[in-house]
């Protein structure tokens, strides 16, 4: 692995862990009243007004876009981020919430097979057994092998939209990457995103939860920067100096935070399966970053 795949496995990761951290600015919302769209709407908002500021001040020239390139955009803002937040959402609601999270983790290998269609990226052993690892832990800390079962059809069918939505943002992110910094990326992504959520989160009831608590902008800026607008940066840059199917096994870093922080923060029930769930999910990612060679039947580290 050169320095430069090394880099992106950090950016990845820092984003991995920014969003594993999101349950401490979730949870707080819903206990103002805000319901998941809101809540989704407002991080995006929040996360464009924030770059938009940033880059205004900073660098105006990334403000600045081809209108003939506004399609990526779309791609990354409404065909992924609204589209697998609202299929997300709705899946929460027709199966459960374990259910929900590992629909959305099959991202990944559809990463991995367009990423072989559209950049010619191999799919190697290696990436295959780090993804079975961690899809597999996945399976251990969402705790859905413990769940009641609640299962739809259709909910499975529209989890699995939220993880083709999901995949959608390194394929078209990957894309933009070749002629827009990160900045500008995820600006656009979120202002578009914002767009794309805005119909489906009842603004007049969010008007009436934030006039009615000043804490909800606070806690929105918050969460717009710490595990939205930092972990998109991140993970943007990641794209640009690896291959999008590594970086979305990176990417199963977000659920293993989540445990460990419910465990050591909110005070949840630390369980077998999530002490198996965060090793094997520890075990991919050292799979995915160790150079192993195949000589004669045997395997070799490089």
């Amino acid at each position: 692995m050169n320095r430069n795949e090394k880099t992106g496995m950090i950016y990845v990761a820092i984003a991995g862990i920014c969003w594993g951290i999101i349950g401490f600015f979730t949870r707080s919302l819903g206990t103002k009243g805000l319901d998941s769209i809101q809540i989704t709407f407002l991080r995006n908002f929040c996360a464009a007004a924030e770059l938009f500021l940033f880059l205004f001040i900073k660098d105006k020239r990334s403000l600045m876009i081809n209108i003939k390139d506004i399609w990526m955009f779309v791609g990354t803002g409404i065909c992924s981020v609204a589209f697998f937040n609202i299929c997300y959402f709705r899946t929460i609601e027709m199966t459960t919430m374990s259910v929900a999270a590992i629909l959305l983790y099959t991202a990944p290998c559809m990463v991995m097979v367009m990423s072989c269609i559209f950049f010619k990226e191999s799919i190697t052993w290696q990436k295959v057994s780090a993804l079975l690892l961690a899809f597999t832990g996945c399976l251990f800390t969402t705790g859905v092998l413990q769940s009641d079962g609640r299962i739809s059809g259709m909910g499975i069918l529209i989890g699995l939209g939220s993880g083709f939505g999901y995949a959608l943002y390194s394929i078209f992110g990957t894309v933009a990457t070749r002629k827009y910094n990160s900045f500008t990326i995820t600006f656009y992504t979120f202002l578009l995103a914002s767009v794309g959520i805005g119909p489906f989160g009842h603004t007049d009831r969010l008007v009436e939860a934030i006039s009615h608590n000043g804490k909800v902008v606070a806690i929105s800026v918050l969460l717009a920067t710490v595990s939205t607008v930092i972990p998109f940066i991140c993970y943007t840059k990641g794209l640009e100096k690896m291959e999008a199917g590594k970086a979305s096994i990176m990417a199963f870093i977000e659920p293993m935070v989540a445990t460990v922080c419910g465990i050591l923060v909110f005070g949840e029930k630390f369980t077998l399966g999530n002490l198996t769930g965060v090793v094997l999910i520890l075990a991919s990612i050292i799979l995915l970053n160790t150079k192993l060679k195949i000589t004669r039947g045997r395997v070799k580290h490089g």
